[in-house]
């Protein structure tokens, strides 16, 4: 199997407390003069993901709002995949007292403890949207959005299919687009659920792991090749404990 891209989540694999290292940034550009595409596939919506890391030009294709919008760094061409949040949701949410809450093209995000409001917001508007949950935070989105339904649109442009990327994340928005994959890969500070699902484990943690993958992608001829979910995805798994 060769490796056409990478595709990475930002928070807590790409990222540390928000922020790229340079290390990582070398290892990127290393990757895209290979001639590999590199997707960036993040629940952070676009204005506030270019604030916080000015040189996300680096990447091809920005999956942003957990699958809900498609951004071009070269082009500044954006292309949003679901509809945006009904009012009737919003002001359900707003009644209940919902806080925090941002409201992005199509996304609603909370902090975990709202959960049940939300829950009932949904209910209350009776719209087919669902929870996803992200650490300390839930993600609201239309049925069938996430991080898999927005990078299989964004590889289209390159020729591409899910089963020719490297994933890598850590969290458990990150599962879906894991799972399509061809490789997929958990940083060593990954939640336990996101380590049992991959095929690699990381020696590093955050942005030092994804540099530790994109080395040992470079340095293998056959371009994780050897890698399949049954086979060297289990033992890898189990090597890392």
């Amino acid at each position: 199997m060769l490796i056409g891209a990478l595709a990475t989540d930002y928070d807590g694999t790409l990222a540390a407390d928000g922020s790229v290292d340079a290390a990582t940034m070398a290892a990127l550009a290393r990757l895209r003069a290979s001639g590999r595409k590199l997707l960036l596939v993040t629940g952070r919506e676009l204005p506030q993901l270019r604030e916080v890391f000015p040189t996300v030009g680096v990447f091809d294709v920005v999956v942003a709002e957990n699958g809900a919008l498609i951004w071009r760094p070269d082009t500044d061409a954006a292309q949003l995949l679901a509809p945006p949040p009904p009012p009737s949701f919003i002001a359900a949410l707003r009644r209940r007292g919902v806080a925090p809450l941002s409201l992005g093209r199509s996304i609603v995000a909370s902090s975990r403890e709202n959960e049940g409001e939300v829950l009932a917001a949904i209910a209350e508007a009776g719209i087919d949207w669902r929870i996803i949950a992200n650490k300390d935070s839930v993600m609201c989105l239309p049925a069938g959005v996430d991080k898999a339904s927005g990078l299989t649109v964004a590889l289209r442009d390159f020729g591409l299919a899910a089963v020719d990327v490297l994933g890598v994340g850590d969290a458990e928005n990150d599962l879906a687009f894991l799972k399509v994959c061809g490789v997929s890969a958990a940083v060593a500070n990954a939640l336990a659920a996101v380590k049992a699902q991959a095929d690699i484990v990381t020696e590093g943690m955050a942005g030092a792991g994804v540099v530790w993958l994109i080395d040992r992608l470079l340095g293998a001829p056959e371009g994780f090749g050897e890698l399949s979910r049954s086979a060297a995805g289990t033992a890898s798994r189990q090597a890392a404990g």
